[in-house]
Parts: C-alpha cells; sequence; structure tokens
C-alpha cells in the first residue's frame, strides 16, 4: 500500500450520490456549508453556473465536473445568480423523496440541465495536510479529460451507470466517484498551490520514500535522522525539504498520523485502549490518553462511546 492508500482507508474517504437532476431554466439553488464533506457536480447536459461566497462565478458546461472542498457554501443556478432559495426549501417545494430525478422549472425540456450530485466524507476528526491545502474549488474541464484517458472514462462510466437505473447503478457510481477522487487531487500534480505540494510530495522520490516508510509503519520508533535516511538525504535538507512542502515538520507529521491511525483503530471495538496505543506508536496507554485528549478533546474511551 503507498501513501495515499493508506491515508485515504485512514480517513475513510466515503462516496455517496445524493441526487441527478433535471433543471429547467429559470432555476437556482443555495447549497448549504456541511463540514468535513466535500461536494460534486457533475453536468452531463446544458450550463450550470456556481458561485461562491468569495464573488468568484464558475460556468461549467456538458462534461464539466467542479469538486467543492471542505463542506463550503455554493450556489447553483443557470444564470450566474448570487442569491437562491436554500437547497431545503427547493427539496420541499420540489416534493423531492431522495428517489429518483430531481425535477425544477418549467422551461424547455430540451434545454435542461441534467447533473449528478454527490459528496465525498471522511471519518470524524480527520485531518491530513491534503485536506488542509484544499482549494476553494477544484474544476476538471473537457481539455482535462482529454489528457486524461482515465479520469475521462471514469466520469463517463458514473454518468452512464447513474442515467441507465439500472440495478446496482447507485452503488457502481458511488464506487467510481471515491476512483475519481483519487484522479482529481491527480490532476493537481505539477501546478502551483499548497494542494499540488503535498501531491508532489507524495510523488517525490525521496521525500515520498519516507512518507511510504511512516505509513508503512506508523507506530516504528521513526526520528528526523532515521527518515532521512530512507530519504537518502541530510538531516537538514530532508527536513527543510519535508517541511517546505507539507507545511509542517517530520516528527509533527508522524505524531499527526499517529493520532489518525488511532482514531481508525477505535472502531474496532475488539481491541482494547493499550492494543490502539501500541499500534499508534506509544509505549503506554496513560501517553496515549494524554495525546488524544490533546488533540481531540476527549480520551479515547469517551471518543468511542461518543462515536458508536
Amino acid at each position: 500500500m503507498d501513501a495515499l492508500d493508506d491515508i485515504l482507508t485512514t480517513l475513510d474517504l466515503r462516496g455517496a450520490l445524493y441526487f441527478r437532476t433535471e433543471f429547467n431554466s429559470p432555476w437556482s439553488v443555495a447549497v448549504p456549508e456541511y463540514e468535513k464533506a466535500a461536494r460534486f457536480h457533475l453536468v452531463v447536459t446544458g450550463v450550470c453556473h456556481v458561485a461562491f461566497p468569495s464573488g468568484y462565478v464558475l460556468r461549467l458546461g456538458a462534461g464539466d465536473l467542479v469538486m467543492i472542498p471542505s463542506g463550503r457554501s455554493h450556489i447553483l443556478s443557470d444564470s450566474g445568480e448570487t442569491k437562491a432559495p436554500a437547497l431545503e426549501t427547493v427539496l420541499k417545494d420540489a416534493g423531492y423523496d431522495g428517489k429518483g430525478v430531481l425535477i425544477l422549472g418549467d422551461g424547455d425540456e430540451n434545454a435542461a440541465t441534467q447533473m449528478i450530485c454527490g459528496h465525498y466524507s471522511f471519518r470524524h476528526g480527520a485531518d491530513h495536510p491534503f485536506l488542509q491545502a484544499l482549494p476553494e474549488f477544484l474544476s476538471i474541464t473537457a481539455a482535462d479529460r482529454m489528457q486524461r484517458p482515465w479520469l475521462d472514462d471514469c466520469l463517463r462510466m458514473i454518468a452512464g451507470r447513474v442515467l441507465s437505473g439500472s440495478l446496482g447503478s447507485t452503488a457502481a457510481a458511488t464506487r467510481l466517484s471515491e476512483a475519481l477522487f483519487i484522479e482529481i487531487l491527480d490532476t493537481e500534480f505539477g501546478k502551483d498551490g499548497p494542494l499540488a505540494q503535498v501531491m508532489g510530495a507524495l510523488r517525490d522520490p525521496q521525500i515520498g520514500t519516507a512518507l511510504t516508510a511512516i505509513h508503512g509503519d506508523p507506530a516504528a520508533p521513526w526520528t528526523v535522522d532515521s527518515l532521512a535516511r530512507q530519504a537518502g538525504m541530510s538531516r537538514s535538507r530532508f527536513s527543510d525539504r519535508f517541511t517546505s512542502l507539507l507545511g509542517l515538520g517530520p516528527m509533527a507529521y508522524v505524531a499527526d498520523w499517529r493520532m489518525q491511525k488511532a482514531l481508525s483503530l477505535l472502531d474496532d471495538e475488539r481491541l482494547s485502549i493499550q492494543e490502539v496505543a501500541g499500534r499508534s506508536g506509544y509505549r503506554s496507554a496513560a501517553g496515549f490518553t494524554r495525546a488524544f485528549v490533546s488533540k481531540f478533546g476527549l480520551p479515547p474511551k469517551q471518543f468511542r462511546q461518543v462515536l458508536a
């Protein structure tokens, strides 16, 4: 398992589709903030404008997709509106029960905007530099799809499965959407910005090797020196480059990741707190509990009960 596999598995990435649409002009809807989720909208036919709190308005055409991280609010419309009725109101007025197609407006059905809308969620308490580095939005255009055949195939398969309405189509599209998330992240490699730096770290021949070692055995007694040896770099060059790409030092990364592994291990009620501590790299349950409370505000046993 490479580092990104371990990251997404441990953070419990899950995709979900919440509706497909047939919006006839005029239409608009305000999608509210939803913490710790990344929403996506794939335009199958027609046009959709996405207005963000920053004031920027993004135009999507057929085949385009936008992913909006961190549950940020936004407005979807046919004309770039910056004010719109709340999603809850729109669903209620449309009598939508969560099944089938969400239909809005009374305009020309042949000019309808058909979209597939869904979201990605993560484990409660999930954290990682790539989540912190996600921008206001990530968009996939026709040009992106032409350059990345697998990305194009994935989007085509999602649209095809959802629109077919065949047995198991939603489950299949949901699994495909999780693969799509990885492809969207990968489109940032080679670009500028914080997310590109994090993705670059994962693919860096030296820093990526150290990250693979950490994720392969987070409980190992890592030090800056031992990680630098994994990377084949001097201690100072390794520490500087690691911090530059990921925004925190090597040992801070190790400590944070051990806490994320602990969260995932707490899902298994067969494991005692002592066992969770050991597998997370702590020699004592007391030391683990202190670190856990400092990070999440609750002892691990109580945290487990709250989420049960």
